[in-house]
């Protein structure tokens, strides 16, 4: 950019762990018997870790520690946050190194090329669906997954609405929004049959509602260990259901959690 503007943020980078432990009221973080998200252990809200250049070990150990379910080994958690960060690091590196070889502009147009690509062959499944299914899925909770998925032919485009769904409830069973968005985007995912690569383009032709309050989208503090390894299965059942694709699965994620104070 010109001087004085700010750099245009090109590209972002991330990585995902699975960090052992980071606090909560049992060993690996995971209890079925949270009512509030403290309890299922730390929990981080915007921190940032790197400023200017600067790991911010210090502030990072306090956050795992100063807690009333703290961290039981917050060393390794950082240590883990380290490579992570190192390979966020490593994944800069190689986009800086794929643009100098093609060019940016080459770089950018086949980047949306993927999405277009992915965008359009979600719209093909949408022509494979009915106009309009209703799925409802009960849950061992005792709470309903509701589902309704419309198409609009015109608009190659479908709405995937979750009106109905059970509210927010005193168990660990809720699932942020992201897991549900995410398990819809797996479901059309997998429903193209082509060698895709899973991106952003997936979504691009579903507009999803997920009503306030409801079990799909909770609110601090609500806990929601059991909704990341559950409900989320529970919601692609529904939708695999609406859509008629397949027999629902057993709905769980069949997670195990082990450990004491010394190893998780």
């Amino acid at each position: 950019g010109e001087i004085g503007q700010s750099p245009k943020i090109l590209f972002y980078v991330a990585s995902r762990g699975h960090h052992a432990d980071i606090g909560g009221t049992a060993p690996g973080s995971m209890t079925p018997l949270a009512t509030t998200v403290d309890e299922e252990g730390v929990l981080f809200d915007n921190f940032r870790i790197v400023d200017r250049g600067r790991f911010r070990e210090k502030e990072l150990e306090t956050l795992l520690t100063d807690h009333p379910y703290p961290a039981r080994n917050p060393h390794q958690n950082i240590a883990d946050l380290k490579a992570q960060i190192a390979a966020n690091e490593k994944g800069v590196a190689e986009l800086r190194k794929m643009v100098a070889h093609f060019g940016l502009d080459v770089v950018e147009a086949y980047m949306g090329h993927v999405q277009d690509n992915a965008a359009e062959s979600v719209r093909r499944v949408l022509e494979r669906l009915p106009d309009s299914s209703v799925y409802e899925y009960p849950t061992d909770t005792g709470q309903v997954i509701k589902v309704k998925i419309s198409v609009d032919r015109k608009k190659r485009e479908a709405t995937v609405d979750f009106t109905g769904t059970s509210p927010v409830m005193k168990n660990n069973f809720n699932a942020p929004e992201p897991v549900a968005r995410a398990a819809v985007l797996y479901v059309f995912r997998v429903m193209v049959e082509d060698m895709i690569p899973m991106n952003a383009g997936c979504l691009r032709p579903i507009n999803i509602i997920i009503p306030e309050g409801c079990m799909l989208k909770p609110a601090y503090p609500a806990a929601v260990v059991a909704g990341n390894v559950e409900t989320s299965q529970h919601v692609t059942n529904a939708l695999f259901g609406a859509m008629g694709a397949m027999a629902n699965a057993q709905g769980t994620m069949n997670n195990l959690t082990f450990g004491n104070k010394q190893y998780q």
